[in-house]
């Protein structure tokens, strides 16, 4: 298993996915993010929902905010709906994924 460069917990599982970051050809770079998987219906990829909060200077008040990624998953990997995972920016693999999962935090959010 080789290092991608970020603290994250090794995957168990072995793979040989070449769009794994931890054991095949792909790099990772650039953000870092944290999300909970709102579906995970296709295949191999999974949509990451990141809620925020936006202040408004207007009328003082902050507004939630959200946002939808897609992100591939490593077959080292297992994640299912209402999953925390972090997420990481690389090269894109498809017209909408330019993310790939690097860990699964575990459960529920709430």
């Amino acid at each position: 298993m080789k290092d991608i460069g970020v603290e994250v917990k090794q995957p168990e599982k072995e793979c040989n996915d070449p769009k794994c970051p931890f054991h095949g050809d792909l790099k990772v770079h650039g953000q870092v993010i944290e999300g909970t998987v709102s579906s995970a219906n296709m295949i191999k990829t999974v949509v990451v929902v990141r809620e925020y909060l936006r202040y408004d200077k207007k009328y003082e008040r902050y507004e939630k905010r959200r946002r939808k990624y897609h992100a591939h998953v490593p077959d080292c990997i297992s994640v299912k709906e209402g999953d925390r995972v972090k997420i990481m920016e690389c090269r894109p693999l498809a017209k909408t994924v330019s993310f790939v999962v690097i860990e699964n935090l575990g459960g529920e959010e709430r």
